[in-house]
């Protein structure tokens, strides 16, 4: 719940299935509900597809959701679209958002601090003691 509270006030809006959206509505918290894939359309490949979907949780539980995890995970990958798997890995996501737009941080790829710490190193082993 805060969770999805949370990326509600960074101006994320939430889709979910069945289950979520009732518990969250019954919480307050706005949400679109979206059919899984076996219960028909519109579901999540048909949000995926039409890109209204930029991140997504998707927690599993039990043995029926396996199929549609699997083909979630694919779509994910096919259309470069984060996909978090637990409630930490969730969290410590809406915290780095939370941050980014609290602090304008700007994020940089390995390759950049790699490049410094580099330069930095070069830096000090050409200081010359007198």
């Amino acid at each position: 719940i805060d969770i999805a509270k949370r990326l509600k006030k960074l101006g994320f809006s939430l889709f979910s299935t069945k289950g979520t959206s009732i518990l969250l509505k019954s919480r307050g918290i706005e949400n679109t509900f979206l059919k899984k894939l076996h219960e028909g359309r519109p579901n999540i490949s048909d949000a995926i597809k039409n890109k209204e979907i930029n991140l997504i949780v998707n927690t599993p539980v039990g043995r029926t959701s396996k199929h549609d995890d699997s083909y979630i995970r694919i779509m994910a990958i096919q259309h470069k679209l984060p996909y978090i798997t637990t409630m930490a890995a969730a969290r410590a996501s809406v915290e780095a958002i939370e941050s980014m737009q609290e602090k304008n941080i700007v994020p940089k790829s390995l390759q950049e601090y790699h490049n410094k710490a580099i330069d930095i190193k070069n830096s000090i082993s050409t200081v010359k003691v007198l």
